[in-house]
């Protein structure tokens, strides 16, 4: 499954329980509200990631230097996509 067909997949859900709580006569006040930070959180951190690195890239044509450097900033940023599709799916859950 794509990033987007999830992401869109986990909206719909969402958007389905919202609805779902507002018919059941307003019990939505007594479910737990998880909070939205983490995802703000890591989300950030991955907007950053990609202006910082697209900066240096343009400033530094030969940016990364090594092989192991790619490897390096590949994983960051993948690592960082993979937390931040997790904070979706915890927040929406």
């Amino acid at each position: 499954m794509s990033v987007l067909a999830t992401i869109l997949a986990t909206a719909e859900h969402a958007a389905e329980a919202g609805g779902h709580a507002a018919e059941a006569g307003g019990h939505a006040a007594d479910e737990e509200h998880k909070s939205e930070l983490p995802f703000f959180l890591i989300g950030g951190a991955l907007a950053l990631f990609a202006i910082v690195v697209s900066v240096i890239g343009f400033k530094k044509p030969d940016f990364p230097g090594t092989a192991a450097a790619a490897r390096g900033v590949m994983t960051l940023g993948i690592a960082l996509t993979v937390a931040t599709m997790a904070s979706v799916l915890y927040v929406a859950s």
